[in-house]
Parts: structure tokens; C-alpha cells; sequence
């Protein structure tokens, strides 16, 4: 095993705080990672961390060994990148995340065609609708529908994302179709929720004759899974919000029908975040502009 291979399982032992998380994010077995972080202390001569059969904690030697570590690898990245584009030839993996709905609809379809074009890079693709953290998780991009929260990491806007309230014939049929966000409260609609552990009240941003507002909406359904709400609302239990792109089928085949038309919801921003570490990266940057050129013509508004 290599010294730099050795480095960088530490790296990731130490963001991860776990070996079999960092094997895995490595995609090597347990049993390799704690090889790796061995030769490594037996090199140096240090405990780099203290094992507990529940935790995994560095020592002082270890919290000073990982600015450094990470000062060696982004050193080897940038002189491969610098490689890179003088040969015009990138190559390696890029770790890239993307939420469920608009990574499955925008970014996994367009996969094949930039692999076609540089057939040196793989790409690792992780669709999940939970916030994710771009250092932690070794993230070299993540798509995502919002505001970011980290304002330390770069990034580039792709487009303003219209979105829509709708919900399902049935629904309706035995409801009423409100015409308005106040209506959906007054009347106590039925209120789909895309919501994660130790999320605040859900509010849904509405656009009012008297500017945007937020409506607290409320319902029995909650999923962290945007398709899940979508198939909860094509099965008739409630209303939802979704982007146009996610639901445009089902309303033009009548499976969904636009309701609260009064008050529709604010348009939501779609970007890419990176660090600007990673955006130095020829291949994070060939795959961002890649994607970011085929998004932007299936979402503005």
C-alpha cells in the first residue's frame, strides 16, 4: 500500500469519525482501512487515534497529522489537475450528489453521454434529499434545489425552478380544490411534507397579491423522499409542492390537477456547490459546466 494511499484513508477516518464509514466511502474493507491507519502510526511512530470498541477519537498527534495530510493531497490534486489540462485528458472518479427527484429526471440521464465524451472519469452519483455536507461526505459537487446553508463554498446558479401546488382528481373530488394558500389553511387541507429529522414547521412560500408570504401548512404525511410525496398525491391523499419538472407529465395526463392557482408558490433557485478546492478540479469542472448547460434548458422559468 502507498504512502499517499495511506494519507488519504486517514483523511477520511478523521472526517468521518469511523473506519467502516471511511472504508466504504473508499471503497475498501474495514479491514484495509485499519491496515492502512497502522502502517501509517507504525511509520510515524504516534497513536493517530484512540479505539474504543464504541468510539473513534484522534489524538493531539493526530488533530496536528491532519492539516498537513490534507495540505499533501490537495498538493498531489492540483499538480494532476494542472496535468490534466495540458493533456486535455481528465481522468478519475467524481463523487457528485444531487437531490432524489432532479437527480433522477436532469442529471443521471445526461450521465452517459459525459462518460461517452471523457471515458477516463467514472462518476459516482448519490441521490438523496437530505442535506448532505460536501467536505465530510468527500463531495466533489452537489445539484441542489434552495438556499445553501455553508456560505464558505462556492456557487454557480443554474436557474430559477418553477413550482406548482397539485394533487390528484380524487383528491379533489372529495375535498374541494382550494384557490388559494389561505384557503389550503382555513379549510385544513391535507399538506404533503418533504421534512427531515429536527426540521422546523413546514411553511410553504406563496406568492399573494400582497407580495410573497409563507402559509404554515399542515397533514399526516411526511417523507424525507420528494417521490414518495408525489406518489402519496397520485394516490390521492393530499396536496403537494412540487417543482414543475418533477410533476409536468402528470399534469398534462390529468393524473394531477394545479390547485391554490391564486397563490402560487415562489419560484425555488437550482444550483451546484462546490469548494474551491474541488472547482479547480478539470473533470469537477468539465462535469459541472456539462450539466449545468442541459439543466438550465429543462428548468427556467
Amino acid at each position: 500500500m502507498s504512502y499517499l494511499d495511506n494519507i488519504r484513508t486517514f483523511v477520511r477516518v478523521y472526517e468521518l469519525g469511523n473506519m467502516s464509514a471511511a472504508g466504504r466511502d473508499l471503497r475498501i474493507s474495514p479491514a484495509v482501512t485499519s491496515a492502512r491507519i497502522s502502517q501509517l502510526e507504525h511509520r510515524l511512530g504516534v497513536r493517530l487515534f484512540r479505539r474504543t470498541t464504541r468510539n473513534l477519537t484522534p489524538t493531539g498527534q493526530g488533530k496536528a497529522f491532519y492539516g498537513g495530510a490534507c495540505e499533501v493531497l490537495e498538493a498531489v490534486e492540483t499538480a494532476e489537475a494542472n496535468v490534466a489540462r495540458l493533456t486535455d485528458n481528465p481522468r478519475g472518479s467524481i463523487f457528485v450528489a444531487a437531490p432524489l427527484g432532479a437527480g433522477r429526471r436532469l442529471i443521471a440521464p445526461h450521465v452517459p453521454e459525459f462518460i461517452g465524451k471523457y471515458p477516463q472519469v467514472s462518476v459516482r452519483l448519490r441521490l438523496t434529499d437530505r442535506k448532505v455536507d460536501l467536505t465530510t461526505e468527500g463531495l466533489d459537487l452537489s445539484f441542489f434545489l434552495g438556499q445553501p446553508e455553508n456560505s464558505t463554498l462556492r456557487i454557480r446558479k443554474i436557474a430559477d425552478v418553477e413550482r406548482t401546488l397539485c394533487a390528484a382528481p380524487a383528491y379533489i373530488d372529495r375535498r374541494g380544490k382550494p384557490k388559494s394558500g389561505q384557503e389550503i389553511v382555513d379549510q385544513g387541507h391535507e399538506c404533503l411534507s418533504l421534512r427531515f429529522p429536527g426540521a422546523a414547521e413546514f411553511q410553504w412560500p406563496l406568492i399573494t397579491a400582497d407580495g410573497p408570504k409563507r402559509f404554515r401548512v399542515s397533514g399526516r404525511y411526511e417523507s424525507d423522499d420528494g417521490d414518495v410525496l408525489t406518489d402519496w398525491a397520485l394516490a390521492g391523499n393530499g396536496i403537494v409542492m412540487k417543482p414543475m419538472f418533477e410533476v409536468a407529465g402528470h399534469l398534462k395526463a390529468g393524473r394531477l390537477v394545479v390547485v391554490g392557482e391564486e397563490t402560487p408558490p415562489e419560484p425555488v433557485q437550482m444550483a451546484c456547490l462546490y469548494t474551491h478546492r474541488r472547482g479547480q478540479d478539470p473533470k469537477a469542472r468539465l462535469f459541472m459546466e456539462f450539466m449545468v448547460a442541459r439543466v438550465k434548458r429543462a428548468v427556467s422559468v
